[in-house]
């Protein structure tokens, strides 16, 4: 079993940054792919990015491409999104999750709370 925490939510304006993090329990962390979805209010949940087991593989959404930034300390069992430029479409609920990926999906096994992120404009 693994158990996921985020962090690092917030309120900022338009143009500015934030980093979340995402702490794993329980299971070897490396053993994981990791993801970052997000849920806006009346929408379903979204793929953001991933990052392989190593952290040399990622991929991203295409609207949020050159502004955030996925990566992992495996040694901290710790996942971050780190997300610059944000604008007010990036709204959401972000929640960190552990699975597998392969032919171009993530399947998740086990997800965090959820962090919320509100961006003013």
């Amino acid at each position: 079993q693994v158990q996921l925490v985020e962090s690092g939510g917030g309120l900022v304006q338009a143009g500015g940054s934030l980093r979340l993090s995402c702490a794993a329990s329980g299971r070897t962390f490396s053993d994981y792919v990791k993801a970052w979805f997000r849920q806006a209010p009346g929408k379903e949940r979204e793929f953001v990015a991933h990052i392989s087991r190593s952290g040399r593989t990622t991929s991203y959404t295409e609207s949020v491409k050159g502004r955030f930034t996925i990566s992992r300390d495996n040694a901290k069992n710790t996942v971050y999104l780190q997300m610059n430029d944000l604008k007010p479409e990036d709204t959401a609920v972000y929640y960190c999750a552990a699975g597998e990926y392969s032919s171009g999906s993530f399947y998740p096994r086990h997800w965090g709370q959820g962090t919320q992120v509100t961006v003013s404009s």
